[in-house]
């Protein structure tokens, strides 16, 4: 026999048919050839084995001692073909204890996270998650290492590392938030009112792009004047409650904090642009069950809460 590199493995199922069959004219129908194809395929098996592997007899096809050894070994090659190429089974989330590890942004954390995972637990009680900062190093290293399983909401990126899959997700409105006895600001502000406000901001420890809002305000030839980065929520809508700045942020975010805190919501300049949220996973993970399963959950999510990009 020539080299494995030589042997055409289609011809493994046309040996496995015909030692099932014993006649190459239902062997050729079970395989969806023609009967010449079928004979031609058992004259280069015949070749390729240096062995007759079939012999007509008066009771039909026979297999000869060589075919009769190679049957088994066939069967098993093709099992563990078919076996290895089968799709992988779906994830079995009701009954699975699987740890899930979440970078996340602040703003998913405390408004969405909460009920996501209330949600989760009705149908998969054994799971349990942990949130993390989303840093460059989840973006450059734990992706790719499976020690976070996917980045959730943070804004659209123009560039990420190489292997790191962004898809869209969630798109949500900006407003602004400024103490309630701020009397510089009415209820809504154009750019220029906008840049002329000290401004609160949320520190990016991502290492990506600079803010969207920063971005927008560029391209239309203006900076704005940060007395103030923070690296919560909470703690930035302190300092707005206690000074004359303005903080930009989703708008469910401000409709809580206007709640807890002596600050109003403030309409922004038409021009900012829309959060847009996104989900970010490893390519090497894409199609493992249990990536599918999270992004499907995560998505359903946002279809949901009508909030889906």
């Amino acid at each position: 026999m020539r080299s494995l590199r030589h042997f055409d493995l289609n011809l493994l199922l046309v040996f496995e048919m015909l030692m099932r069959e014993r006649h190459v004219t239902r062997a050729a129908e079970k395989l969806h050839l023609s009967q010449p194809a079928l004979s031609h395929a058992l004259k280069r098996l015949r070749e390729a084995l240096d062995d007759p592997l079939l012999v007509r007899s008066g009771q039909g096809l026979q297999p000869t001692p060589r075919a009769l050894a190679l049957l088994p070994v066939v069967h098993q090659s093709l099992a563990a073909l078919q076996a290895g190429l089968a799709p992988p089974a779906t994830f079995a989330a009701a009954t699975s204890t699987r740890h899930f590890t979440l970078a996340t942004t602040d703003y998913f954390e405390e408004v969405m996270y909460p009920a996501f995972l209330s949600q989760l637990l009705r149908s998969a009680p054994g799971l349990s998650f942990s949130i993390e900062l989303i840093t460059p190093d989840v973006l450059n290293e734990a992706l790719e290492q499976r020690q976070v399983d996917m980045v959730v909401g943070l804004d659209y990126q123009d560039t990420l590392p190489t292997g790191v899959i962004q898809t869209p997700w969630m798109d949500e409105e900006l407003v602004c938030l400024v103490a309630s006895d701020h009397a510089g600001v009415g209820e809504g502000v154009d750019l220029e009112q906008f840049v002329s406000q000290p401004h609160v901001e949320l520190a990016d420890i991502s290492g990506l792009r600079p803010s969207s809002i920063d971005s927008c305000l560029v391209q239309h030839g203006l900076t704005r004047r940060v007395i103030s980065k923070n690296l919560n929520y909470i703690a930035a809508a302190r300092v707005v409650a206690l000074t004359e700045a303005i903080m930009t942020l989703p708008r469910q975010m401000a409709e809580r904090f206007v709640t807890m805190l002596p600050v109003r919501l403030v309409e922004p300049p038409k021009e900012l642009p829309l959060l847009k949220m996104t989900l970010i996973q490893h390519g090497l993970y894409v199609n493992a069950p249990t990536s599918v399963w999270l992004y499907n959950e995560l998505v359903a999510f946002a279809v949901k809460h009508g909030l889906k990009s």
